[in-house]
């Protein structure tokens, strides 16, 4: 017999979606508490290790006024057991955090790729595809397919985002671990000659492996206008580190692409939604990580919990919506502050030293019911 998701569940997720599909990205407080304590109700009810969690801070389905008390579970803890919202019998996907060998890694347990893909595709529309069509541009990608890693999240959302806009020749070029660099050359400069736009997108790190082979070769790209790169991830490599500002104006030089046309993202394996650079939809304002509507995204001291003034530095703490079948709220072990701006943004800073490793032991500690 096929499983079907509770009526309740079902409405849930029906309201999260069509608010992805609205065009209107005004925060609309009294539409996002109400869905938030909805969402908040159910995981109480079918995560029993979240309940013990939101109990041991006070907190029950009954005793929620407002969607800031919902308490959030640092992101360590999905490396410590399942935190699904489902039966286990009903995983469809299961997607992990990058690790070494033998490392334990963070899980995020989906039921349904639908709610997924749709806030991927999104935030991709809105923040790093504006001004371009569906299969205008050839997507050049610096990451593994998902065939290759079926459980990465990334890869994941790389391939929605060939399915739903790129061009035919779209393609993978990292293949096998190794960097395909005659293949994404010919394909690039395909692009020139038919003056069609490149998105390039991939990791951080493989973008400085790319930028080292084309300087030892003496190559550059004059892309297409409406050419874009999209990175994301950390910048230490085995051999050196770039800031964000080296790699960025590397690129730009290489590829012939504005600064303001190379977006970073923010995303983690734990989240179903993921946060942009404001540089393609607000060139002049600060550069500041946008926001979708569906989440909200808080600043906390790490010794009391609380909010911390706008503008200081605090733990990034986010409100998740698009994790109905998971838990929606995440604490990072990232330090951020608010970015003012409109629409108002944020910044990560770097990673809490510790934080998340005293936090992970507690909550697992009382997840486990010890």
């Amino acid at each position: 017999m096929t499983w079907l998701p509770s009526p309740e569940r079902a409405a849930m997720d029906a309201d999260v979606l069509e608010w992805m599909g609205e065009n209107n990205w005004e925060r609309d407080e009294e539409r996002f508490d109400a869905l938030a304590q909805r969402i908040f109700r159910h995981q109480f009810d079918q995560c029993l290790p979240y309940a013990r969690f939101a109990k041991g801070r006070g907190v029950t389905a009954d005793s929620l006024r407002r969607w800031t008390e919902i308490p959030s579970v640092p992101s360590a803890a999905f490396k410590e057991m399942p935190l699904r919202s489902f039966p286990e019998s009903q995983t469809q996907l299961t997607l992990r955090t990058s690790g070494t060998s033998g490392s334990k890694r963070g899980e995020l347990h989906l039921d349904t790729l639908t709610v997924y893909k749709a806030s991927a595709l999104a935030s991709l529309r809105r923040h790093l595809l504006p001004g371009l069509e569906p299969r205008q541009a050839s997507f050049r990608i610096l990451a593994p397919s998902s065939t290759e890693m079926p459980d990465s999240s990334l890869s994941l959302m790389f391939e929605f985002l060939i399915e739903d806009f790129g061009a035919q020749e779209s393609d993978f070029d990292i293949r096998n671990g190794v960097l395909e660099l005659e293949i994404l050359t010919r394909g690039i400069e395909a692009c020139i000659q038919e003056e069609k736009p490149v998105v390039l997108c991939g990791t951080a790190f493989a973008f400085v492996h790319l930028l080292d082979q084309l300087a030892q070769q003496g190559l550059r790209f004059p892309c297409p206008p409406g050419s874009r790169i999209m990175e994301t991830g950390g910048f230490k490599g085995r051999s050196r580190e770039l800031s964000r500002v080296e790699l960025h104006a590397g690129l730009s030089d290489a590829f012939g692409i504005e600064p303001s046309s190379i977006i970073n993202q923010y995303g983690m394996t734990e989240l179903g939604s993921q946060f942009y650079d404001s540089t393609l939809i607000d060139p002049i304002g600060p550069r500041r990580k946008l926001i979708p509507p569906w989440v909200a995204v808080r600043m906390m001291d790490p010794e009391t919990s609380l909010e911390v003034a706008p503008g200081e530095t605090g733990m990034v703490t986010l409100l998740d919506l698009a994790n109905t079948g998971s838990i929606a709220a995440i604490q990072t072990a990232d330090l951020g502050r608010e970015i003012p701006g409109q629409p108002r943004g944020f910044e990560v800073l770097g990673r809490q030293e510790g934080a998340e490793e005293r936090g992970c032991s507690i909550a697992a500690d009382e997840m486990l019911g010890h």
